[in-house]
């Protein structure tokens, strides 16, 4: 695929003059707001079950305007960038602003960070070596276990470019490249199928995930875990400790903690951690950071989608809440800082608080001690999908890979193993923090209000105390 142009909107789509004005037209008297303008283009392709399934390009650009005082922002958005579209936007965004004059947040500061490559990841392999690649994943993984049935492997790639203009006259640029392999495989024995999945990437291009050391390792796990789960066992159930896995079982902590400390929902005083600023929210031991900053990860932003830097933000500090996760409005009506955690899907969202590389830093307690000094309980290392509701911070989440243990010996993986609890208890019982703390491979998407962004997650191994486990077997 050849180089595109790079997205200039203030040279081929407006006058940037032109467009300034209409922005401070539009925020007269209101409290905060911005042009933000994007253009993103991403590439799918799909072999699955022998043949290529899905090769699919999009490109979509397009501009939202946003005006807001108080509680209250107007958003307009279109994907046509002209003066006359933005003249409409400004019209409709200048409705939430109303009478009265507002007094204008200072702009954010600047930054000469750069986290990840501005290179467009799509144009780092022809067409042709990505659907050969894929075809390779796929003999490769069939000809690892002759119980493998069907093998998927996917690749994907995106390249976003945005443009920020706020009313005072800052413009803020960032180019973000986004890469994902994944490989799934579905293996069966005496009738029964079970499957396995591993992939993951970054903010990176695709040379590196395209090298064979790197897409055999990935056919290899997921076989292993396919493998690991025919033989798996009904799940016990029941009250029980839980030691979780380091890296990906950290989405835990993002749905069940990381939502609940987003400044939004504590402004509106919707989460479990209303309030509770300075207080003891997690056992001793337990620091939990959200930060952007981590070069080439998939969660981190050299700016968020107002402008602001992203940022390494320190939440829970040794058991104590000590700070949210701020957007530019939640963090001006409740008096503090923005922490550059202001998110959205594109320019047809406004933007958010939401999490960015959220985890759990490492203790001092070795991995192999912890499972040792486990009872009775599973040890959980991977995770599907999970359900939370952020008023009470409850989660039921669901287990891929899990092995039951008995007097600190881990034995047979167990199938159909849901956690089940509350976040805010969950980091009470925290019992042991392990010193592996890793991060996940790349793979995680956050929802939040219909809004898809890509994120991170980590923690070392750890042990919960009394966690409800949701299973067959008693």
């Amino acid at each position: 695929m050849s180089e595109q142009t790079p997205f200039r909107p203030f040279d081929t789509h407006l006058d940037e003059g032109a467009a300034l004005a209409i922005l401070r037209a539009a925020t007269d008297g209101a409290e905060d707001g911005e042009l933000f303008l994007e253009r993103r283009r991403s590439e799918v392709l799909v072999f699955d079950d022998g043949r290529v399934k899905t090769a699919s390009y999009d490109a979509a650009e397009g501009f939202g305007l946003r005006a807001v005082k108080g509680e209250v922002a107007g958003y307009a958005h279109s994907t046509e960038i002209s003066e006359s579209a933005l003249k409409r936007a400004s019209e409709t965004a200048r409705l939430a602003v109303g009478a009265g004059g507002g007094t204008l947040a200072d702009a954010p500061k600047g930054t000469n960070a750069r986290l990840y490559t501005d290179a467009d990841p799509m144009s780092g392999a022809e067409f042709s070596v990505k659907l050969d690649t894929l075809a390779q994943i796929d003999a490769y993984a069939r000809a690892l276990d002759p119980r493998v049935v069907q093998v998927s492997a996917s690749m994907a790639a995106s390249h976003q470019e945005v443009e920020i203009l706020r009313p005072e006259g800052t413009r803020t640029r960032d180019i973000r490249p986004m890469v994902r392999l994944n490989v799934s495989v579905i293996v069966e024995e005496n009738g029964r199928r079970e499957s396995g999945s591993a992939g993951g990437g970054g903010r990176i291009g695709l040379t590196g995930l395209l090298t064979a050391d790197h897409w055999q390792a990935l056919a290899q796990e997921a076989l292993r875990i396919a493998v690991v789960n025919l033989s798996a066992e009904a799940a016990p159930a029941g009250v029980m400790d839980v030691v979780l896995g380091p890296g990906w079982p950290g989405i835990l902590l993002h749905e069940a903690v990381g939502h609940g400390l987003e400044g939004d929902f504590n402004r509106k005083k919707q989460s479990a951690f209303a309030g509770l600023m300075g207080q003891r929210v997690a056992a001793p031991g337990v620091t939990v950071l959200d930060d952007g900053t981590i070069p080439d990860r998939r969660g981190s932003i050299t700016v968020d989608d107002e402008g602001t830097p992203s940022a390494k933000n320190v939440l829970i500090e040794d058991g104590i809440l000590v700070g949210y996760m701020q957007d530019r409005q939640s963090a001006r009506l409740m008096g503090v800082a923005p922490t550059g955690n202001g998110r959205r899907e594109s320019y047809a969202h406004a933007p958010m608080a939401r999490m960015t590389n959220t985890y759990m830093l490492g203790g001092d307690a070795d991995p192999a001690g912890i499972l040792s000094d486990l009872k009775y309980g599973i040890y959980a290392v991977g995770f599907g999908g999970g359900q939370v509701d952020i008023t009470n911070g409850k989660f039921v989440f669901s287990c891929t890979e899990a092995y039951r243990v008995k007097n600190g010996v881990v034995g047979a993986p167990v199938k159909g193993a849901t956690l089940i609890g509350d976040g805010a208890t969950a980091l009470q019982q925290i019992r042991a923090i392990g010193n592996d703390m890793a991060l996940d491979p790349g793979m995680g998407n956050c929802g939040k209000a219909g809004q898809w962004v890509p994120v991170g997650v980590g923690q070392p191994t750890l042990l919960i105390g009394g966690l409800t486990v949701g299973g067959s077997a008693a």
